[in-house]
């Protein structure tokens, strides 16, 4: 094993992690923009990149195009920013194959979400988890996400799946901030905020970052919060995320990733393109957007190579 890939598959599942939405071109993958929008947000200082989550369409993409768009997102960080790559699938064996697959790259880990539309029991759960994690050699990321799946990992069942070190961290996105606080304090996992709107409070409570879909836009300022946060400077971080919850919330108002799609489109970097059943973002939605994301961009960079001090307070006092 290269000294390359212990680091990633040592790196602290902590921070800001983009699950990046995947580039269409005429129903294919676009590649090339896939590589430059990773390269443009690496750049602004995420701590990692996620491949194949539900904001990258991983359900409408085959199994050929996901290792695609895994292999060109993988190239383009390179030693740069670790990366997870997304699990999902009812069929427990399935997913396990598909995990087995990619055990060799150089990943971070798997995001292995719990399994949509058979809604199991919580046994069901932890023996679907603990299969796929007996297939592979890679850290597991837990993904709680009931709105799209229609069951919910209970606290107690993320904390027998804890006990495995294998199983490193958390992706929460029960819109429940409470549940995130009783996996801070009662469990070892990593507890990475999935509800956007929730982020400061995540944060707030102990959380150890976020797989944040809105920090496709301005990545430093996500970067810059979280930061804040880590040094207890909370009026700059609460001042901070009132600026960025009207887009965040514009982003999450129609199916994702279609508005985030139609932002990254109207700034240039792929093609406002979905696979169905998602479809476009509607004319009012992306009016909206544009008047949200012009204010955001109005805001002053923040720099993920240092820490400085003055100009943090300049932006949180805002």
């Amino acid at each position: 094993m290269s000294q390359t890939r212990h680091s990633h598959r040592s790196a602290p599942l902590h921070g800001i992690w983009v699950p990046l939405v995947t580039p269409l071109r005429d129903g294919e993958i676009d590649l090339n923009r896939l590589q430059l929008l990773a390269d443009r947000i690496i750049k602004q200082g995420v701590h990692g990149l996620v491949v194949c989550g539900s904001t990258g369409e991983a359900a409408q993409l085959d199994l050929a195009e996901q290792g695609a768009a895994l292999a060109a997102v993988l190239e383009a960080a390179g030693k740069r920013c670790p990366v997870l790559m997304g699990i999902s699938g009812a069929d427990t064996y399935a997913a396990a194959s598909k995990a087995l697959q990619f055990d060799d790259l150089e990943l971070a880990g798997y995001l292995v979400s719990t399994p949509c539309y058979v809604r199991p029991s919580q046994e069901g759960l932890r023996r679907h988890f603990e299969v796929i994690a007996d297939a592979t050699g890679q850290r597991i990321v837990l993904y709680n996400v009931p709105a799209r799946t229609g069951v919910k990992l209970e606290l107690a069942t993320a904390r027998q799946l804890a006990e495995r070190p294998q199983f490193a961290a958390i992706k929460e996105a029960g819109g429940n901030l409470q549940q995130m606080s009783d996996l801070v304090e009662q469990t070892p996992l990593a507890v990475l905020c999935g509800d956007d709107a929730l982020l400061f409070g995540a944060l707030c409570a102990g959380g150890h970052g976020a797989i944040s879909a809105a920090a496709h836009i301005r990545p430093d300022l996500y970067v810059q919060l979280y930061e804040l946060v880590r040094a207890q400077r909370l009026d700059a971080a609460r001042a901070l995320f009132r600026r960025l919850l009207p887009l965040i919330r514009l982003l999450h108002a129609e199916p994702n990733p279609a508005p985030l799609k139609a932002v990254l489109a109207r700034q240039g970097l792929l093609r406002d393109e979905l696979r169905l059943p998602l479809t476009p973002a509607s004319a009012a939605g992306r009016a909206g957007l544009a008047c949200a994301v012009d204010a955001l961009m109005a805001l002053p960079g923040y720099p993920p190579e240092s820490f400085r001090l003055p100009r943090v307070a300049a932006v949180g006092a805002m």
